[in-house]
């Protein structure tokens, strides 16, 4: 996965953090966060406020919360 892959690490998210509720997690910790998921394949330097944006807003809307 590449940063521009928001729904695909959305839903990564979810089966890496069932529990947590993406309307209140820290940019910094979803950075790490994606950065840590074992198929994502991008330079962590390369993601951005708007880019972080998107996968938020693509993991709420997978999230069941």
């Amino acid at each position: 996965m590449k940063w521009g892959d928001s729904i695909d690490i959305a839903i990564a998210l979810c089966e890496a953090h069932p529990d947590t509720d993406p309307r209140y997690v820290r940019f910094t910790d979803l950075h790490a966060w994606v950065c840590a998921l074992d198929d994502f394949d991008d330079e962590p330097q390369a993601s951005n406020e708007r880019i972080l944006e998107a996968v938020q807003m693509a993991w709420i809307d997978e999230a069941d919360f």
